[in-house]
């Protein structure tokens, strides 16, 4: 029972960041031919006044990618979502061609799979391994307060992972380029999730880096309230036990804690199978 109760504490996290329903009542959006996206119904209503957009019954195609980030922005002035003011690049595949820019806040909207890049910054102490923690501000629009990696960040317009990841931590956390640039990519996260701000279709690249023991980072750009540094097993049964940590930074804490040992066996490899899931429904059937 203490097994059973135990990866059910980690697997409720994956399921949460697994509950979209594809199509379900969306309708698919594309870029010349291209699927990029899902669209609820009323976005599509609102989508079908502009001439570069043509409709059928279940497909919302835009004819020309260039027109995306204007129209986007005319939608948000009908209050359809938040303007972030940061373009991100739309594509049908991971590592297809950009197809158009969309402002980060319409992400959600139209269903757009976004990339972000996640950090665990590690100290390894002589009581065993620990990990910065950091603590969301409390005016941040998405998850305040919440609890969160040492770095982390979107990936924009224009930039490789690898660029941002460095960019991240020089502005969150003080990390210097030199220091940031030792993370070693250890593998992505895909889910798709229903959120207040519509449609999350996310793919998380995962980052290891080993900071020394005497790094102290420190809140750069106002992101971040504080942070902390936890011994591994505490991070370990915050996850389990408790919802403070921001929901996709819980995903990419218990890939770390499988690949670290501490979820072993059977339960590891039901918490993979569960991941190989989210990263289906992230794909999303074809239309």
């Amino acid at each position: 029972m203490a097994n059973e109760t135990r990866v059910r504490g980690f697997h409720r996290h994956i399921a949460a960041c697994t509950n979209a329903v594809l199509p379900g009542e969306r309708l698919s959006f594309h870029v010349g031919t291209g699927h990029v996206g899902w669209v609820s119904r009323d976005l599509a209503e609102a989508l079908a006044g502009f001439p570069v957009i043509t409709m059928t019954a279940s497909r919302v195609t835009l004819t020309d990618g260039t027109a995306l980030a204007a129209i986007a922005r005319d939608l948000s002035g009908q209050g359809f979502f938040n303007w972030r003011r940061e373009a991100f690049d739309v594509r049908a595949a991971a590592d297809g061609p950009v197809l158009a820019l969309l402002d980060r806040g319409a992400i959600p909207a139209f269903g757009v799979q976004a990339t972000g890049v996640h950090l665990n910054g590690l100290v390894e102490c002589p009581d065993g391994p620990h990990l910065w923690i950091a603590r969301r501000a409390r005016d941040k629009l998405l998850d305040p307060g919440k609890l969160d990696h040492v770095v982390a960040g979107g990936v924009p317009a224009g930039l490789s992972p690898a660029d941002t990841l460095v960019k991240e931590a020089a502005e969150e956390a003080a990390i210097p380029p030199d220091l940031a640039v030792r993370a070693t990519h250890v593998g992505d996260i895909a889910y798709a999730m229903e959120r207040p701000e519509g449609l999350r279709r996310d793919r998380l690249l995962c980052y290891d880096l080993t900071l020394p023991t005497d790094f102290v980072p420190h809140p750069a750009d106002g992101e971040v309230e504080a942070f902390e540094l936890w011994p591994i097993r505490r991070v370990w049964e915050a996850v389990r036990d408790t919802d403070d940590f921001k929901f996709n930074v819980n995903l990419v804490l218990i890939d770390l804690f499988i690949r670290r040992g501490l979820i072993d066996g059977t339960e590891a490899a039901s918490l993979r199978h569960a991941f190989l899931d989210g990263a289906a429904l992230a794909d999303g059937p074809g239309a």
